[in-house]
C-alpha cells in the first residue's frame, strides 16, 4: 500500500478512536514524501503539501532532518519541486522551529533569491546555540542579510513580532472542586500513552467524574475557550503530560507542530508549584486566585494586568499576576522560550557592542534583609556564584545533576528535540526504566530500544530496566550542596537541594545546564529530644504534618486548605548523625508536602562514607560498559576532589524562615500513619484504631518504593522469619538490584517466599500506580509515597507507614496496637541484631567480586 493509502487509513483509524488527529511522519514516511514530491506531477499535490508542513515533528527529530535537508536541496537548486518554489521553500523551513533548519536558512543568506524571505525567517528562530557564530561570520564579510539578522536579535524582534498577552480574556469555567492531583489529569495506568498527547488526553478526569471529555465538548459550544479552575490544582507528580492533557483541550495549535498545543488558562485557590512551572513553561496562563464564586459554565472575563475576574460585568475574585515577568513569558510563548530568546538578545547586543536590552520586564527582586542566609539559600546561591540568594528572587542557578524517568521520558525526548539540542549542557543528566520495569507495555519496549542511544549520544547516563527506582541511583550520583532537578517530584537529594520540575524544564536543564527559579520561603523542621523505642523514619516523615496540623499550619479539609509547606523549601535540622539513606526518606516526603524542595542538615561523615561508597559504584558501572563513561567518570573525579576538602553549607544563626515547626522526638512514642486517601491526613496508631470510621482489617500489604531501602527489608524479613505464610496478600519490591542480591545472599527472599510474597522486579511497582494493582477495593498498607484515591488500585483506602508496621500488619491482617506493635518488633529486632538489620551497602567495603555481583545481579 502507499504511503499516502496508507496514511489516509490511519487517520480514519485514528478519528474513529475518538476524533483524534494522526501522528506524526517518522523519517522513514518523511523520506517517501519527499520521493513523492519530487515527481512531476505531484501525486495529490495538496494533500501531500498539507502532511509536508503540518504532519512532521519540528526540531532534531529525525523527520526534520529529511524535511529540512529536501527543503535545503530546493533552495540549493539541486532538486526541483514543481509545488514546492525556492520561496515557499524557505517559509517552511522558517516553521520548523529551529535545530536542523537553522544550517539551511542560514546558506539561504547567500542565495539572492531567497535571502530576504530567510532573513525574515531567522529573526523569529531563537533556538540556534552555536549557529549564532555563523550569521555573524557572514555578517562580518559583509552579508547584509546576515546583520539584519543580528540586529533583529539584538532588537528582540523575535518577542515583539508576536501578540502581547491579552487585556481581558472571556473564558467558559469548567470547574474540578475539591482538589486536583496530577493523577487525575494525566493518570498513570495510562502513563504509556503520554508521548501521544490527543490520546492521553482523552484519559484526562474519567476516574474523577462521568463524561469528563463530554461536558467539555457542551461547554465549548457556548464559543470561549475553556478555563481549568479548582480550589486545589496539580499536586502530586511532576507531570508535564498533565498540562499537556489541559491545553489539549483547552490550549490552541501551533502552526507547523501537530498534536501538541499551547496557551490556555488555569485558576486555583492555590497551584501546586510544579504545576504552576510547568504551566508557565508551557505557555499556559496559571493565575491563583480564589474560586468561590466560580462554578462551571459561568462565562467569565479575566483582566490579567488589573488582576480581576468578572462575571456578568462584577468583579467576582482579585488576584496579583506573579511573577511579574508573566506577561512577558505569556507573550513569548512560555518562560523557557522567554529565557532562550533574551539570552539570543543579549548576545546579539554584545556582538554589536550594545547595552542591555530595555524591552524585557525585569525581575522583581526583594530588599535585602541584612539577615543571614538558610542552608538551602546558600546552596543555591554557591550555584549562582554569589553567597546566598532571598526569597523571592529571581535567579538561574547551574543544575549540576538532572533525571529523567521512563514515564516521562519519552515527553523530555520530545522536549530536547523541539530544543534543538544535540548534547547536554548539565553535568550529569541520567535516565531511568523503572516506573514500567515490571510490566512493560509494548510501547515501553519500544522506549527501552530507543530512548539509551538517544539520552547516550548527548552525554547522558542510562540505567537499565530491572537496575531499580531512579532516586535511590540518582542520589548516588549528587555532589554535596549542589542544585538539581528531575521529571519525577521525588527528585528530592539527600545531599544538595533538587527542585523537581516537568518534562519541558527537565529538558531545558539538561540541554542548558541552568534552570529559571523564583526563590522559596524555607520553613525550618527542627528535630530535638531523642528517638524512642519502636519508633521509626517513616514515623518521623508522618511526624512532620501531624506537629503543623497542631500548630495550625496544615489542614486537611481541601476546601480553604492551609499548608505552610506548599512552594516552601523544607530545611530539616536536629538529625545531623542520620545515614544518607535515611535522610532521603525525609526529603523525598518533601513532594507529599507540595513543597518546591528539601535539604538536609548532615554532618561530613555520613556524606564521606556514602561518596566513598557512590565512588566505588560508579567506577564498576563504567567498568560493566555503562554510558555515558565520560559523564560518569567525570562525576566520580568530583567526589574525589570533594573529599579532598569536605566542607559543607550551614545556616547561619540569624537565617529567617517562614515559619519554624519544632517537633519533640520526646513525644513520639508510637507510629504514625497516613490514613486513606490522603498523606496529609496522619494521625497515631491507637487514635486510627479508636476511630470507627477508619478502616482497621487490612487485606494487601506493600513494601517497595524509593522511601525504602535495604535496612527496611531486612526488617519486614527479621518480623516474617519463622511465621509462616501470612494471611494477607503480601508485595515486595526492592528499590535497587543491588538490595535485592544481597537481600537473597543472606537468605531473606526465602524468608519472603514462605510468607507467601509476592516478589516483584527492582522498581516502582505498585508505587506508581502504572503497573500492576492491587485488588478492587482494597484495605491496603504501603511504605510507598502516596496514598492518593485509585492510586494503587481502584477504589483502593491506603495508609502509609513504616516498613515495621508492614509488617506486623502483614502477620495480622489488621492494623496493630500500640501495644501488639511495640511487644511483636522489639523480640525480632533485638539490640543485638539490629545493627546488622539496619546496615546500609557500602560498596566500597565489599570484595571486588561480591561488588561485580551486585551490579551485574540483572
Amino acid at each position: 500500500m502507499s504511503l499516502l493509502a496508507t496514511y489516509k487509513a490511519h487517520t480514519e483509524e485514528r478519528l474513529n478512536e475518538g476524533g483524534l488527529p494522526p501522528l506524526a511522519l517518522t523519517a522513514e514516511q518523511t523520506a517517501e514524501l519527499v520521493e513523492l514530491l519530487k515527481a512531476n506531477p505531484v501525486e495529490e499535490a495538496e494533500y501531500c503539501l498539507e502532511l509536508f508542513k503540518n504532519k512532521i515533528n519540528p526540531g532534531v527529530d529525525d523527520a526534520a532532518y529529511v524535511k529540512a535537508a529536501f527543503l535545503n536541496d530546493i533552495v540549493q537548486g539541486n532538486v526541483t519541486c514543481s509545488v514546492i518554489s525556492k520561496t515557499e521553500a524557505v517559509e517552511i523551513l522558517g516553521t520548523m522551529m529551529g535545530g536542523f533548519n537553522v544550517t539551511p536558512l542560514i546558506e539561504a543568506l547567500k542565495v539572492e533569491e531567497v535571502a530576504e524571505i530567510a532573513a525574515t525567517q531567522l529573526k523569529n528562530t531563537i533556538l540556534v546555540y552555536d549557529a549564532f557564530n555563523d550569521v555573524k561570520d557572514l555578517m562580518d564579510a559583509g552579508n547584509a542579510k546576515a546583520k539584519e539578522v543580528i540586529e533583529s536579535w539584538a532588537n528582540a524582534e523575535w518577542f515583539t513580532n508576536k501578540p502581547a498577552l491579552e487585556e481581558e480574556i472571556k473564558l467558559t469555567v469548567y470547574k474540578i472542586p475539591g482538589e486536583t492531583n496530577t493523577d487525575d489529569l494525566s493518570p498513570a495506568t495510562v502513563a504509556f500513552t503520554r508521548p501521544d498527547i490527543p490520546l492521553h488526553a482523552t484519559a484526562m478526569l474519567q476516574s474523577r467524574m462521568e463524561k469528563p471529555l463530554e461536558k467539555m465538548e457542551e461547554l465549548r459550544q457556548k464559543g470561549n475557550p475553556l478555563a481549568y479552575v479548582g480550589d486545589v490544582v496539580g499536586t502530586g507528580s511532576s507531570r508535564k503530560s498533565g498540562i499537556n492533557s489541559v491545553q489539549w483541550h483547552m490550549g490552541r495549535d501551533i502552526p507547523g507542530v501537530p498534536n501538541k498545543r499551547t496557551g490556555g488558562v488555569v485558576i486555583g485557590s492555590i497551584i501546586a508549584p510544579i504545576f504552576f512551572n510547568t504551566a508557565e513553561d508551557s505557555g499556559c496562563l496559571p493565575i491563583e486566585a480564589p474560586v468561590d464564586n466560580l462554578e462551571t459554565g459561568d462565562e467569565i472575563v479575566v483582566k490579567p494586568y488589573a488582576g480581576q475576574i468578572t462575571k456578568n460585568g462584577e468583579v467576582v475574585s482579585e488576584f496579583k499576576l506573579a511573577p511579574n515577568t508573566m506577561t512577558d513569558e505569556m507573550r513569548a510563548g512560555g518562560r523557557i522560550p522567554l529565557i532562550i530568546g533574551k539570552g539570543l538578545t543579549a548576545k546579539a547586543r554584545e556582538v554589536l557592542g550594545l547595552g542591555a536590552s530595555d524591552m524585557f520586564l525585569a525581575p522583581e527582586q526583594p530588599a535585602d534583609s541584612g539577615k543571614g542566609f538558610s542552608q538551602a539559600q546558600k546552596m543555591v546561591g554557591r550555584a549562582c556564584g554569589i553567597e546566598g540568594v532571598r526569597p523571592g528572587m529571581y535567579v538561574e542557578p547551574i543544575a549540576t545533576t538532572v533525571g529523567s524517568q521512563d514515564t516521562t521520558g519519552p515527553m523530555t525526548r520530545d522536549e530536547i528535540k523541539e530544543l534543538a539540542a544535540l548534547s547536554f549542557g548539565a553535568d550529569m543528566v541520567m535516565q531511568s526504566f523503572c516506573h514500567t520495569a515490571a510490566y512493560p507495555k509494548p510501547a515501553d519496549i519500544k522506549l527501552r530500544h530507543t530512548l539509551p542511544d538517544f539520552i547516550n549520544s548527548r552525554g547522558g547516563v542510562t540505567l537499565k530496566p530491572g537496575d531499580g527506582v531512579i532516586h535511590s541511583w540518582l542520589n548516588r550520583l549528587c555532589l554535596p550542596d549542589t542544585v538539581g532537578t528531575g521529571g519525577d517530584s521525588h527528585t528530592r537529594f539527600p545531599i544538595g537541594i533538587s527542585f523537581p520540575a516537568g518534562s519541558g524544564l527537565i529538558a531545558f536543564a539538561g540541554v542548558t545546564g541552568m534552570m529559571p527559579l523564583t526563590m522559596p520561603e524555607s520553613v525550618l523542621v527542627k528535630f530535638k529530644g531523642e528517638m524512642q523505642p519502636g519508633i521509626t523514619l517513616r514515623d518521623l516523615v508522618n511526624a512532620i504534618p501531624y506537629q503543623a496540623i497542631q500548630d495550625g499550619l496544615l489542614t486537611v479539609e481541601k476546601k480553604g486548605k492551609k499548608n505552610i509547606f506548599a512552594g516552601k523549601i523544607i530545611e530539616i535540622a536536629g538529625l545531623p548523625e542520620l545515614k544518607v539513606e535515611q535522610a532521603f526518606e525525609l526529603s523525598d516526603s518533601a513532594a507529599e508536602r507540595s513543597a518546591a524542595a528539601c535539604s538536609v542538615q548532615l554532618d561530613k561523615e555520613p556524606i564521606i562514607e556514602y561518596l566513598n561508597s557512590n565512588i566505588a559504584l560508579i567506577e564498576k558501572m563504567i567498568e560493566e560498559g555503562y554510558e555515558d563513561s565520560r559523564t560518569l567518570q567525570r562525576r566520580a573525579d568530583k567526589m574525589k576532589e570533594w573529599l579532598k576538602n569536605p566542607e559543607l553549607l550551614t545556616p547561619d544563626a540569624d537565617a529567617e524562615y517562614a515559619a519554624v515547626i519544632e517537633i519533640d522526638l520526646n513525644e513520639i512514642t508510637e507510629p504514625i500513619l497516613a490514613c486513606p486517601n490522603d498523606p496529609d491526613d496522619v494521625d497515631t496508631l491507637t487514635n486510627i484504631l479508636a476511630d470507627d470510621n477508619r478502616i482497621h482489617k487490612i487485606d494487601e500489604v506493600f513494601v517497595g518504593s524509593c522511601m525504602t531501602n535495604i535496612g527496611l527489608f531486612r526488617a519486614l524479613g527479621e518480623v516474617l522469619k519463622g511465621e509462616g505464610e501470612v494471611p494477607t496478600k503480601l508485595w515486595v519490591a526492592p528499590p535497587t538490584k543491588m538490595d535485592e542480591a544481597q537481600l537473597t545472599e543472606e537468605g531473606y527472599y526465602a524468608t519472603f517466599a514462605a510468607a507467601g510474597a509476592r516478589l516483584e522486579i527492582p522498581g516502582c511497582s505498585l508505587c506508581m500506580g502504572n503497573q500492576a494493582q492491587v485488588s478492587e477495593g482494597a484495605a491496603v498498607f504501603s511504605t510507598s509515597t502516596r496514598n492518593f484515591d485509585n492510586r494503587l488500585g481502584k477504589g483502593s483506602q491506603v495508609y502509609l507507614g513504616s516498613a515495621e508496621v508492614a509488617a506486623v500488619t502483614a502477620l495480622l491482617g489488621r492494623l496493630p496496637s500500640k501495644e501488639e506493635y511495640m511487644e511483636i518488633v522489639p523480640k525480632k529486632i533485638t539490640e543485638q541484631n539490629k545493627d546488622g538489620v539496619y546496615k546500609y551497602l557500602n560498596f566500597n567495603q565489599v570484595s571486588k567480586e561480591h561488588l561485580t555481583t551486585l551490579v551485574t545481579s540483572r
